[in-house]
């Protein structure tokens, strides 16, 4: 199965809100039989599976606005299906697990996931975490691309146009998930300027957080690989050690 024939017909909605579909990817009929009532009862449209060849059959022929992806799976785990949605994509993910070991939390962050949810859950968890993702992948409105239409920032070879939210170097488009992109915008909307973790989270909005919450060093590991030549040495997003991290636009020491 093609999965990059599977992601050209998932990608197209992915940033309308006005046509909100799910999509629940999980082995336990009881499960999606509940998670299908109850956010159909929120206004959405709601499909659901049993496993990562029955996912990609139904991408085949439908859209769909997020995935919600079990990480425990027949056949192809949730991982391993992640991995080759985001290989091809931006489709918005929210994996499951009922193993709620950091380190899956991590993984499923590193490998393109927007958020993760360890089993059991309250539905209404799920639902206020599928909001957020979907708000973050919501283009501006129509205010937001008045003002926005014109603000490109530039930092070395790189392009970040707030219009289409893309990146791009030397006119190659870089790839970048809803909440890499929302992270960089921070980052070069506060240049020169030490963040920690917790303004970083206030900043993106919407994101869940625990004490102990690791996400943002996640997805500023995901971030680099994108934008630093040698990511173990970044010249743009660079760590204050025990203070937070400084985006540099020249690319060096300020």
């Amino acid at each position: 199965m093609c999965i990059n024939a599977v992601y050209m017909c998932a990608s197209g909605i992915v940033n309308k809100m006005d046509n909100k579909k799910l999509l629940v990817v999980d082995d336990d009929p009881g499960l999606r039989e509940l998670l299908q009532e109850y956010l159909t009862s929120q206004g959405f449209a709601v499909a659901t599976v049993a496993d990562g060849t029955a996912m990609e059959q139904y991408l085949q022929q439908n859209t769909v606005s997020l995935i919600i992806l079990d990480l425990m799976l027949p056949g192809e785990d949730g991982l391993t299906l992640a991995r080759k949605l985001r290989a091809h994509g931006n489709l918005p993910i929210i994996m499951l697990s009922a193993r709620g070991d950091d380190v899956d939390r991590i993984i499923g962050l590193e490998v393109g996931a927007d958020d993760y949810l360890p089993k059991p859950f309250n539905p209404r968890e799920l639902l206020a975490r599928i909001r957020a993702v979907l708000r973050r992948n919501e283009e501006p409105g129509l205010k937001g691309k008045a003002e926005e239409a014109s603000i490109t920032h530039i930092f070395g070879s790189f392009r970040l146009d707030m219009n289409t939210r893309s990146l791009s170097r030397a006119g190659a488009n870089i790839a970048l998930t809803a909440g890499e992109f929302n992270l960089l915008r921070i980052f070069v909307e506060h240049p020169n300027r030490v963040l920690n973790r917790d303004q970083l989270m206030d900043l993106m909005k919407g994101y869940e957080r625990s004490p102990f919450d690791r996400s943002i060093d996640v997805r500023v590991t995901r971030l680099r690989r994108k934008i630093e030549t040698d990511p173990a040495a970044p010249e743009y997003v660079r760590t204050v050690w025990g203070e937070g991290y400084l985006f540099t636009p020249a690319g060096k020491v300020v």
